[in-house]
């Protein structure tokens, strides 16, 4: 086909439904949703023989771990869908909404602090799932990541998540030692032995927990486990990078519910057109997180909902 033909109306639909046109042809690649990135082989098979039988038989992956089956004819694209809930499988992904949420291997890569499958999955039933009818003002995007290594880019992400072990170290156990251990195991050489105790500034520390249980005298073997979360980033043609809320977050409860108030702040607060990075400098970091760290916005939580249904 040698150009569009179907209605801008019928495009901008299954647009929606996660269907982008391939220009100038009839054809459509399909967004198909994955949890996180994780599909099971039997799925991994039905997608392919679904791109097989209405598609060009190309697949693609997409930045948000999604699935694109590529030159889906529109005349296909019905059959397509019922093809693909076969398997439990579904199109979506687009349009002014929470996104597709990605995670990195946390759960089990070795540097992992957290079981980022686990809640990155949470987080899309609760959130991409749960809250698929609400229009936001623009795209909200979400990303998991086991540990600050950064290798899914939460901090690039309108929320990211990072697992944290922040080192609680026992000074009164220091030795002085000429060559400090804690110092030799981080990974930005931030302790420092200053008149003979270590010490790690909290401000700089990335709370990676790589310098736990280096020390022979037991000086760092506590810690708090918890989560770091930083709200507003994007990339694109504009790129922001996230702003960290100056807490530590200790149970997965505690963060999704953080998540759940920032939505519900960029659905009440945000302007048309506008991502949550621009809400944020319009408004002031210092007065967002302030109402992130309340419960005050959950008591608006359905007429807020309500309106962004409308």
């Amino acid at each position: 086909m040698s150009a569009l033909t179907v209605s801008a109306e019928d495009e901008k639909k299954l647009k929606g439904q996660g269907f982008l046109n391939n220009k100038g042809t009839d054809n459509f690649s399909a967004r198909v949703i994955t949890i996180n990135g994780k599909v099971t082989a039997e799925q991994m098979r039905h997608v392919a023989e679904a791109a097989e039988k209405f598609g060009n038989g190309i697949v693609t992956f997409t930045t948000r771990l999604t699935m694109e089956v590529q030159g889906i004819p529109y005349e296909n694209i019905e059959d397509f869908k019922a093809f693909l809930a076969e398997k439990g499988m579904t199109t979506g992904g687009t349009g002014k909404k929470v996104r597709p949420v990605v995670s990195c291997k946390g759960t089990t890569c070795h540097f992992g602090l957290i079981d980022t499958f686990d809640l990155s999955e949470e987080i899309h039933h609760r959130f991409y799932e749960g809250y698929r009818s609400v229009v936001l003002p623009h795209k909200f995007k979400i990303a998991v990541g086991g540990c600050p290594n950064n290798c899914v880019k939460p901090s690039l992400n309108d929320f990211g998540i990072y697992g944290q072990r922040v080192p609680q170290p026992n000074t009164d156990l220091c030795k002085g030692c000429k060559k400090c251990q804690i110092e030799a195991a981080c990974p930005i050489s931030l302790p420092k032995v200053v008149d003979g105790k270590v010490f790690i500034d909290p401000d700089k520390c990335n709370r990676c927990g790589r310098c736990l249980h280096k020390c022979p005298f037991h000086v760092n073997e506590d810690y708090i486990a918890g989560y770091s979360i930083v709200i507003g980033g994007r990339w694109g043609k504009k790129v922001a990078m996230g702003q960290r809320i100056p807490k530590i977050f200790t149970t997965e409860e505690e963060v999704l519910a953080t998540l759940e108030k920032t939505i519900l702040f960029f659905a009440e607060q945000g302007q048309k057109g506008e991502r949550l990075s621009d809400t944020i400098h319009r408004i002031g970091f210092e007065k967002v997180t302030k109402e992130l760290l309340s419960d005050d916005i959950l008591s608006r939580k359905d007429a807020i909902v309500g309106d962004a249904l409308k």
